[in-house]
């Protein structure tokens, strides 16, 4: 048995129940895990049902090229349709997403132009406003437009519904979805709720988004966007896939939230998901007061973490925006009240670094010319040499030198400090903002660790 193509493998996606991250929960949760899609993300979905309805409608004919505004996602779906039906693609995102989103539709054949985040959607350079330029400049193109695309929510109407009905065998009584287009939660939402009104539907939002505000009292105000960091959900207009008769509730989340739930749900659910699924699994802990015994909640886990290892994967881009609680090698130097680091030079007599060692109880001498590390001392070396040969404490320590420690960025977490040392390197060193160097031993970070 075989498939036909690459689209015939969208849709009917596992829905794997969360156990750990929400054992304290009342509620049985589930996580309808949509990166099993070809695309690795449930914007396929939408996006096969765009084209398809597009070449329905005759608006998209054969030869012709597929335009967009995307974050990636769609791209993706779309690029897969595009290979399987002979279309071409140019797909106009943000300086926002993340740079393996942007690589991956250029390795499918697509076009990839990115423009700013923070102007407004009707600036010329805004990527909604390009997007639609260019469908008006080439010939034979259409602006999928996935924001105002009825066959967006059409998709989950008719899939993504459809599937989660079955699969809970008509138990569920919370859908837990983050906001973006609108396609994934309306669609998916107005068919359950044909099949039981009584399902609550949640949306979950982030700061910096207008959507919230919105739904709460029908007002648009462009005092409540401001940027944030959050991919694939959020919005600062609101979309036509919207009918918001279907939702319950807006919930909004934090991106320090969101980003620091997703690596939980990796390392605890073994479910390596992108930044909304974190952000929903957040949403839903901030409502689990309103749940109760019997409760069957389904979260949307729209993509897979493959796209966001550069960002929310990234322990040095977590700690550069504050989302990362780990101690690092500041954090050592910093609770050592400024001690200053002990050096020698290669001209130095072996006798003088052995009295140093002794004076500031110390098994690590960094070895320095003209501020650049050149080498090392270590008390185990030291000892083995000068009990081979007595004498060689009145040479010089370039000839007892050692190989230089490694040298690391000032905020490397403490983890990776101890990864770096061992039996050949007995210390790590790192410059400060100001430049000097700092010393860190595996005594150091046992004792930070132990904290």
């Amino acid at each position: 048995m075989w498939l036909n193509n690459i689209l015939e493998t969208i849709g009917n996606t596992p829905l794997i129940k969360l156990n750990k991250i929400t054992k304290d929960l009342p509620a049985t949760v589930v996580a309808k895990v949509d990166y099993f899609n070809p695309g690795n993300s449930i914007k396929d979905r939408m996006a096969l049902k765009m084209v398809e309805v597009a070449e329905q409608e005759g608006k998209l004919k054969p030869g012709g090229t597929i335009i967009e505004g995307t974050s990636g996602n769609t791209g993706m779906g779309l690029a897969l349709a595009a290979c399987v039906k002979g279309y071409k693609c140019i797909f106009v995102t943000t300086d926002k997403q993340s740079k393996e989103k942007a690589d991956i539709l250029k390795a499918v054949g697509a076009e990839v132009i990115v423009c700013p985040t923070n102007v407004l959607p009707d600036d010329p350079k805004s990527y909604y406003s390009v997007a639609k330029r260019l469908a008006r400049e080439i010939p034979n193109s259409m602006y999928m437009n996935q924001y105002d695309n009825l066959a967006n929510r059409l998709a989950h109407y008719e899939s993504t519904g459809p599937e989660i009905w079955e699969q809970t065998e008509g138990k569920i009584t919370h859908l837990v979805c983050t906001a973006g287009t609108g396609g994934t939660i309306t669609g998916t939402a107005m068919y359950l709720k044909e099949k039981n009104p009584n399902i609550k539907v949640w949306a979950i939002d982030v700061y910096g988004s207008l959507l919230t505000k919105y739904f709460r009292t029908g007002e648009i105000d462009m005092n409540e966007v401001h940027p944030y960091i959050s991919e694939g959900f959020g919005e600062d207009f609101v979309p036509q896939n919207y009918d918001m008769r279907v939702i319950d509730h807006f919930e909004q989340v934090t991106d320090k939230d969101g980003a620091v739930m997703a690596r939980r749900i990796a390392k605890e659910e073994g479910l390596f998901c992108g930044y909304s699924a974190g952000s929903c699994l957040q949403g839903l802990m901030q409502l689990k007061d309103s749940l109760k015994a019997g409760d069957v909640v389904v979260c949307i886990f729209h993509d897979h973490g493959s796209r966001y290892v550069g960002k929310i994967y990234n322990d040095q881009w977590m700690m550069e925006r504050g989302f990362l609680d780990v101690k690092t090698f500041k954090d050592i130097v910093n609770g050592r009240a400024n001690q200053k680091l002990v050096t020698v030079t290669p001209g130095h007599i072996v006798s003088e670094a052995v009295e140093l060692m002794k004076k500031h109880d110390i098994e690590q001498i960094p070895v320095m010319q003209d501020n650049e590390l050149v080498g090392s001392l270590s008390e185990s070396g030291l000892f083995q040499k000068i009990f081979s040969n007595p004498e060689i404490k009145n040479a010089k320590v370039s000839s007892v030198i050692e190989h230089a420690y490694p040298v690391v960025d000032f905020v490397t977490p403490v983890e990776k400090i101890g990864n770096l040392i061992n039996k050949e390197n007995g210390a790590v060193l790192a410059k400060d903002e100001k430049g000097e160097y700092h010393i860190v031993t595996k005594y150091d970070v046992i004792q930070s660790l132990a904290k």
